[in-house]
């Protein structure tokens, strides 16, 4: 049997587009507007379609930000088992979070949509749910690579502070140390923090 991927059909690349088009219509509108000065209508009207259409592709108006919540939980999940030889699980995590999770030169428009889920309460606390779903998926794979039980505690916890740490970096001048900061806290432990801070606490 071929591995080639199916040709998607046509009713498939239509409601792609269609998706994609509200989507970007949303992101707009909220960057331009402010999100809680645009309706869900708005963003229908801007892609040409009803709100019924709507919300059978985007469950609800925070929804539209957060596009590509599958494809997040897959890179996830990659970067755990496609990491390099030799490289550490916390180690990949990090590479992972601070390519895609830090404002870049390579995508100008990425810290406006970061400013305006960090400057707007609900879709910051929307996203960090959508966010920590995929917490399971990623101790499932963390265990698989260490060899461990599914339902290792360390391996969960792995899994749980490396998301949790992208929270951290909210309101902070350098996220990237801070990102650092905790993952070399997951790598060493606190017995591992260079200058013995806190020895003996």
């Amino acid at each position: 049997m071929s591995d080639a991927p199916k040709p998607v059909g046509r009713r498939e690349r239509k409601k792609a587009a269609t998706r994609q088009a509200l989507a970007d219509a949303a992101l707009d509108l909220f960057l331009e507007h402010g999100y809680d000065q645009v309706s869900v209508r708005d963003v229908a009207e801007a892609a040409d379609v009803s709100t019924t259409t709507l919300f059978k592709h985007f469950p609800s108006k925070e929804a539209l930000v957060f596009d590509e919540d599958t494809d997040q939980q897959a890179a996830l999940v990659a970067a755990v088992r496609e990491r390099p030889a030799g490289r550490s699980l916390p180690a990949a995590l990090l590479d992972h979070l601070l390519r895609t999770h830090l404002p870049t030169t390579a995508d100008p428009g990425f810290p406006r949509y970061r400013q305006l889920i960090l400057g707007t309460p609900v879709l910051r606390e929307y996203g960090h749910r959508m966010w920590m779903r995929h917490e399971a998926a990623l101790a499932e794979a963390i265990a698989d690579e260490a060899g461990a039980p599914q339902d290792d505690p360390a391996c969960a916890a792995l899994a749980h502070f490396a998301l949790e740490s992208v929270a951290l970096t909210h309101g902070r001048d350098d996220p990237r140390t801070t990102i650092e900061a905790a993952f070399a806290l997951l790598e060493h432990g606190w017995q591992g923090r260079s200058g013995g801070a806190g020895q003996g606490a």
